[in-house]
């Protein structure tokens, strides 16, 4: 066998596919570190290399995520996002460019390779379980009740009128309605309902244009990359949110350069004013409407365009347009308070900051963390209650992950994992102490460095 840089070595430092028959090139890790920059990607996936350079643009998932595993072992983050395998090796066969020299250990730096085996033996014996095979019912029932609420909701402002009491209660059910779909776009934007992606892609484009007025194109693009990377700055979007909130390790970092552009201290404080009530209203609506006029995603506009003419076509004659714009408002306040607390309330209080290349099991459970299930809870939440499962095993069905979670537990305990589980009520309450706790740092470096 050929020295690295030779054939059955390593090549030079741009490569081509290895031709058919011909023995690949091997690399050595510290080649592989030199190829993360933009325009220059290599990972590696079972011990093979890939130069994704020129074909990350065409990635579905989108070039931002599969670009955040650059010059990383990519292996557990490519069986946890894609439900069919074989079919996706297909896309990897050109890409392919050689493999890790045989003394070289599969991942780069110091992971615990006995704890990265124990967990695709988990992994593993989920699939022997069936624990990644949906119940159709049980999404179909989902459906079923978000659109009864939704009729529901009309038919009290066409009984009663447009009081003041019929249209806070018709509000409120609106507002229901509009989380439970976003949980449901949720779980087929992780293809966990359908084995098919072309099936789950095209329901989760009728759950969030028609029934929310979102693209999902949209929340897919900025979603997996909170998956790959959770709480990682600019690499997870939920948490690169400087400066107008200072979270984890960019609390230091903004008081010893001295930087004020909010009073900080009081973050906690001014968070109910602009965080619950305005994120789905002000940032999703303006991020989602750019996304896909910079995007060209003509289809998910008319998705979207959907959703506006039925809701004004169903409530303007009752409210007139001002009304059915003062009635939308109202929803999308009252929904984005549920989405903030609810889906920050396993990220927030947990490790915030900078790439710190763990293996996949050990950088979701820093990052994640699970609230105590109920029938209620577990309903409220879309399952987000359990959080660290969902992380784990992204494409998992969430009406599976109580059966899982034993197991996940089994595993933390086995190599000194935190499982976290707290209160509902406790992790809403974190949420606020995270953010004091974050601005007390900043002002703390503000003015002693």
């Amino acid at each position: 066998m050929g020295g690295v840089g030779e054939p059955g070595g390593g090549p030079g430092p741009r490569e081509g596919p290895a031709p058919l028959g011909a023995p690949l090139p091997i690399f050595r890790w510290e080649q592989i570190r030199q190829h993360d920059l933009p325009g220059d990607k290599w990972l590696v996936i079972e011990r093979r290399v890939y130069d994704i350079s020129r074909w990350a643009q065409r990635h579905p998932g989108g070039s931002r995520l599969i670009g955040h595993h650059g010059a990383e072992d990519a292996t557990d983050a490519f069986h946890a996002f894609h439900q069919d395998l074989h079919y996706v090796r297909k896309f990897l066969k050109p890409l392919l460019i050689g493999e890790l020299a045989p003394e070289e250990p599969s991942q780069d730096g110091a992971q615990n390779t006995q704890l990265i085996e124990d967990f695709r033996a988990l992994r593993q014996a989920a699939e022997d379980m069936k624990l990644f095979e949906a119940d159709r019912t049980f999404f179909a029932l989902l459906l079923g009740h978000i659109l009864a609420m939704e009729l529901l909701a009309w038919l009290i402002i066409y009984l009663f009128g447009p009081g003041w009491v019929s249209s806070i209660l018709a509000a409120l059910i609106l507002a229901i309605s509009q989380a439970q779909c976003w949980c449901l776009q949720h779980d087929l934007g992780h293809a966990s309902i359908f084995t098919k992606s072309r099936w789950n892609h095209v329901a989760q484009q009728f759950v969030m244009g028609q029934l929310k007025g979102f693209s999902a194109h949209w929340w897919n693009f900025r979603h997996f990359q909170h998956h790959a990377k959770p709480n990682i700055f600019h690499k997870d979007p939920d948490v690169t949110v400087a400066p107008v909130f200072l979270l984890g390790e960019s609390s230091v970092e903004y008081g010893k350069k001295k930087r004020r552009y909010l009073p900080y201290n009081h973050q906690h404080l001014y968070f109910f004013l602009i965080g619950p009530p305005l994120l789905t209203l002000v940032n999703f609506e303006v991020e989602n409407l750019a996304y896909m006029l910079v995007c060209l995603q003509w289809t998910d506009l008319l998705w979207a365009a959907s959703f506006y003419s039925r809701f004004f076509l169903s409530y303007a004659p009752f409210y007139g347009a001002t009304g059915t714009l003062l009635l939308f408002v109202a929803v999308r306040v009252l929904e984005s308070h549920w989405f903030v607390w609810i889906t920050q309330m396993n990220h927030i209080p947990k490790e915030i900051g900078h790439e710190k290349h763990r293996d996949w099991a050990s950088s979701q459970l820093a990052a994640t963390c699970n609230v105590e299930p109920s029938l209620f809870i577990d309903w409220f939440s879309g399952h987000l209650n359990f959080q660290i499962e969902h992380h784990l095993f992204p494409t998992m069905p969430r009406h599976n992950y109580r059966r899982v979670a034993p197991l996940v537990k089994a595993f933390c305990t086995k190599h000194g994992l935190h499982y976290e589980v707290k209160p509902f009520l406790t992790a809403l309450v974190d949420i606020i102490g995270s953010l004091k706790k974050s601005g007390d740092i900043w002002l703390d470096a503000y003015l002693h460095q």
